[in-house]
């Protein structure tokens, strides 16, 4: 019984000590953000992008899963389609890579002005779907906790829900200029804040997320200092 009990300690004094390592990491990770966020003036929205689609109707947004990958001729047609909307608004995307995380990079490029920054955005963003799970299962059809383990996966394909959740955590509004037939443009708002800040995405249907801008104010990608957010 003695040994039990002195194992149980070691092993609680052990996981105490790992609990406070990661909210030491977790602590820094966000000091180090606020520093980036500091330090960089041009992440202040303007507005621009936001009046420029001021006319359109917004659908409401309800979180998903991805569904199918629409075959090359579908696809052929929903590109031309998401390709003539943002000739018709003056907007143009900063190419991301594509690798799966295409949708936490897009994020990580309108946050912080790096795409490199994906890791700390999937991080934050299952941290988010963790957390506050009741907010999010009810539109996530497959076992939760396997929804969560794929998410952390690099490579894994973010989905609406996972938008809705970065949305939450970041306090932003994300819009959305997508490639569907009947939906043009989608804004996704926090869940229980008004947003401080907008980010501008587009989505060509189940297949690739880019980061927009206006025409002509694509951003060129100098070496940035490199900051530890992993």
């Amino acid at each position: 019984m003695t040994e039990h009990y002195d194992n149980t300690s070691a092993s609680s004094s052990s996981s105490s000590s790992s609990s406070l390592n990661s909210s030491s990491h977790e602590t820094e990770d966000d000091q180090t953000i606020a520093g980036i966020l500091a330090e960089e003036e041009n992440f202040k929205n303007d507005g621009k992008l936001g009046k420029r689609l001021s006319h359109l109707d917004s659908i409401p947004h309800t979180p998903r899963v991805n569904g199918e990958i629409p075959d090359v001729n579908d696809a052929t047609l929903d590109h031309e389609r998401l390709s003539e909307r943002l000739a018709t608004y003056d907007l143009a995307e900063l190419q991301i890579e594509r690798d799966g995380n295409c949708q936490f990079r897009a994020l990580a490029d309108q946050l912080f002005h790096n795409p490199d920054y994906h890791k700390h955005v999937r991080k934050k963003v299952v941290k988010q779907l963790k957390h506050f799970r009741k907010t999010y299962e009810g539109y996530v059809p497959l076992e939760y906790k396997s929804y969560l383990k794929k998410m952390k996966k690099l490579g894994e394909w973010g989905d609406h829900v996972t938008l809705q959740a970065a949305a939450d955590r970041f306090g932003a509004k994300i819009c959305v200029v997508t490639s569907f037939r009947d939906t043009c443009y989608i804004e996704i708002l926090p869940n229980d804040k008004n947003p401080s800040r907008e980010l501008w995405l587009s989505f060509w249907s189940e297949v690739h997320y880019n980061s927009l801008y206006a025409s002509g104010e694509i951003p060129t990608r100098a070496p940035k200092k490199k900051y530890w957010l992993f």
